[in-house]
């Protein structure tokens, strides 16, 4: 998907889509429409596949949010961004996790849906404080809600979101001019899992807003991610446990250590299925970075941006997993990911996906609609 010609809506660009089945078993996206001024809607289309299967395109079929609440509107403009959407078992409804563009910077917030096509806002997301640490009233994005409910700390039923905070030193842009072997500060420069108690958001869906039991989940390590990382798609369960797929950012270097430019490639996370505080596996070099002359050209160069999986059930294929993504913040692509399949006896999460299993060494092939 790209720019539509004389689309007021898509004139700096069509990216960083949620991906998710509708009752009626189409594929539909929500990309982040960006106008004239960086001001974004989030949009719907439902996906074209040809013959084989694989995504060729989009028809488009409207806005699914535009930008009206004064948490989403600012005096130079605002705008609702970046959607993840999963279908969450517990409550029967589509939860939204996008980012606000705020008076007082970009916050996550929440939006339900029975259809996909009308959304009751919930508001934004607020997070109670941390062994002295405060999240409320710090930028933050890239929020993933699970499918089903997971054990909190307590072990009691509960709804997670993973969620990176930006504290003030943390934005990459200041972070890039650091030397290579900076010291991260772990509390201050992760992505975070949080939980709310389940019988809460079943009394009353706005406590999904509601987060606490903070854990921090990781931080930047590998070259290829050390500036930042943070979420990407919505987690997926499969027989090892539950997949993330994630974005980081380093710096390219030129010169005498001079940073020009940021890249951003995406990795592989496995959580504990029974406790998601616990990495069983992570990627130790990137699944998907720019390569394509889309991903390395664009309003944003040298960016691949994942927001959004498909497993293709559809096609009677637990194997395959399609990845939606932001292509130099100008573009939408797919990328399809073939996964071994190992014997299991782990029901999947939820009855609209079978289970799979995680990809630990073939890269992505990509599909570029």
């Amino acid at each position: 998907m790209e720019p539509e010609a004389g689309n007021p809506y898509e004139v700096e660009g069509v990216l960083n889509p949620a991906a998710v089945r509708g009752p009626d078993g189409e594929l539909y996206l929500f990309p982040r429409l960006v106008a004239r001024g960086n001001y974004s809607r989030i949009g719907i289309a439902r996906v074209r596949f040809n013959a084989d299967g694989d995504p060729v395109g989009v028809e488009r079929l409207g806005i699914a949010l535009e930008p009206t609440a004064a948490y989403e509107l600012r005096a130079d403009g605002g705008g609702c961004e970046d959607p993840r959407i999963t279908f969450v078992e517990p409550l029967k409804r589509y939860v939204m996790t996008y980012t606000a563009f705020s008076p007082n910077g970009p916050r996550i917030a929440l939006a339900v849906s029975d259809d996909l096509f009308h959304w009751q806002r919930l508001g934004l997301a607020t997070f109670e404080p941390y062994d002295g640490l405060e999240f409320n009233g710090v930028n933050n994005k890239d929020a993933l809600v699970f499918p089903v409910a997971v054990p909190d700390p307590d072990g009691r039923p509960a709804m997670a979101i993973i969620h990176r905070p930006l504290f003030p030193g943390t934005d990459p842009r200041e972070t890039a001019t650091e030397p290579a072997t900076r010291t991260i500060e772990l509390d201050r420069e992760s992505i975070w899992i949080a939980y709310c108690p389940l019988e809460r958001v079943e009394d009353h869906l706005h406590h999904l807003c509601h987060f606490h039991s903070h854990h921090r989940l990781a931080a930047p390590a590998a070259p290829w991610e050390r500036l930042k990382i943070g979420g990407g798609a919505p987690p997926i369960l499969t027989p090892d446990g539950w997949l993330v797929i994630y974005h980081g950012v380093a710096g390219t270097r030129v010169g005498d250590g001079e940073v020009r430019g940021l890249r951003y490639s995406a990795g592989v996370l496995v959580l504990d299925r029974r406790d998601p505080r616990l990495i069983r596996y992570r990627s130790p070099t990137p699944i998907l970075e720019p390569e394509l002359r889309q991903e390395r050209e664009g309003a944003v160069a040298e960016v691949v941006f994942p927001t959004g999986v498909d497993r293709r059930s559809d096609l009677g294929l637990p194997s395959r997993v399609d990845i939606y993504y932001g292509m130099a913040d100008s573009r939408i692509g797919a990328a399809r990911l073939d996964v071994p399949i190992l014997p299991s006896d782990i029901t999947s999460a939820s009855s609209r996906h079978p289970p799979m299993c995680e990809n630990r060494s073939y890269p992505p092939r990509r599909k570029i609609s």
